[in-house]
């Protein structure tokens, strides 16, 4: 293992006294907890943010809650993969929220419900103490019977939506549940050059999603035999001028769950990267990623490689989520493609997972704001 994967072990505080982190890297859980008040930026600079991903089999819905100092952005997505693609996104900006929506400090506690405009949106935490048990997804044949439901406890992400005139003047809804058992996620705490400026994130995979989508007369279902939601939840203050990678993916695999985090361009990697690899609740680190991305086409195929050979991918994109907004100040070029990921993972003990076809995404952002 790289000693660029330091994990992170022990709770404390995720900033010192001058408001930087306290110990870089990575961890299985959000050990160092985030408080705002400890934050020495200005409150314009802060960015605080929850995104949700659900993918279905020929469909995929997101949702953005966000606060962003001096703009929040609040978006819905849908995507149809169906016969002849297409998606649409609807944003709403607001000015300068800096901590008016009071975003959770920790993933694990508190709801987040904004109603505004033509748009309610909600993420509702709950508990259940029966749902799939993540170390035993179906394989490709079984269908989920009482005999392979676990008892245990399970945190429930409630998504609701209502966001009327969302396209052509047609409203969407939703009511989507994601489990979440007690398993292994991604956080990473990266700091940037600049003092005082930090990413603190954590990425939770392999969520079997159960609910619904509908839009102009089409509903979109979701079931917990086959389909996942993922969450990337992030705090921090940023430099000006970025650039990142991020793709992530979640499939059954042969009974187990399988998901991926990959991504690079979020501040000072030295001591850690957020690159893993999940199966069966279990986190395996793996070393540096590289997009492949041809120049001339992002619907073109890519390729996804590991530096440690343990993350060898091909891509085929199905459609790119693009949107490039230039106000001289705030700009924003995006491209997150959805697509099919096939290739092989390499587990800590050597195993190798092979996957195929899988639907997810891969994506490239430049952002100044």
């Amino acid at each position: 293992m790289s000693e660029r994967n330091h994990e992170v072990i022990k709770n404390q505080q995720l900033l010192d006294k001058q408001g930087n982190i306290t110990e870089p890297g990575w961890s299985r859980r959000q050990l160092q907890q985030y408080s705002r008040a400890q934050i020495k930026a200005p409150k314009f600079r802060i960015k605080e943010w929850d995104y949700y991903l659900v993918v279905g089999d020929d469909c995929a819905v997101a949702f953005t809650l966000s606060d962003d100092g001096y703009v929040g952005l609040q978006s819905v997505s849908l995507l149809d993969f169906s016969e002849e693609p297409w998606e649409h996104t609807e944003t709403i900006l607001d000015a300068f929220p800096m901590g008016k929506l009071t975003m959770p400090e920790n993933s694990s506690e508190g709801n987040i419900v904004y109603e505004k405009k033509n748009l309610r949106l909600s993420y509702v935490l709950e508990n259940s103490m029966s749902g799939l048990s993540d170390t035993e997804g179906p394989g490709s044949d079984e269908k989920i019977t009482k005999q392979n439901i676990t008892k245990q406890s399970i945190r429930i992400r409630h998504i609701t939506c209502q966001f009327d005139n969302f396209y052509q003047g047609k409203s969407f809804s939703c009511d989507i549940r994601l489990r979440q058992p007690d398993m292994d996620t991604m956080v990473i705490a990266t700091p940037w050059e600049k003092k005082g400026r930090f990413y603190y994130n954590q990425k939770i995979n392999c969520m079997r999603a159960e609910g619904y989508a509908e839009y102009d007369g089409k509903r979109y279902e979701f079931h917990p035999d086959r389909h996942f939601g993922t969450l990337d939840w992030g705090r921090g203050v940023w430099t000006y001028d970025n650039t990142w990678y991020w793709g992530s993916g979640n499939c059954d695999v042969n009974g187990h769950a399988f998901g991926f985090n990959i991504g690079y361009g979020f501040g000072n990697t030295k001591v850690a990267s957020e690159n893993v690899i999940f199966y069966d609740g279990i986190a395996h680190k793996i070393d540096d990623v590289e997009f492949v991305i041809p120049e001339d086409d992002y619907c073109k195929p890519w390729k996804v490689t590991s530096s440690d050979g343990r993350f060898e991918m091909d891509f085929l994109p199905i459609l790119d989520r693009s949107a490039c907004l230039d106000y001289k100040l705030i700009v924003s070029d995006q491209h997150q493609v959805f697509g099919h990921m096939s290739g092989t993972a390499v587990l800590d003990d050597g195993t190798k997972v092979e996957i195929k076809d899988v639907l997810c995404f891969a994506e490239k952002v430049h952002n100044k704001y």
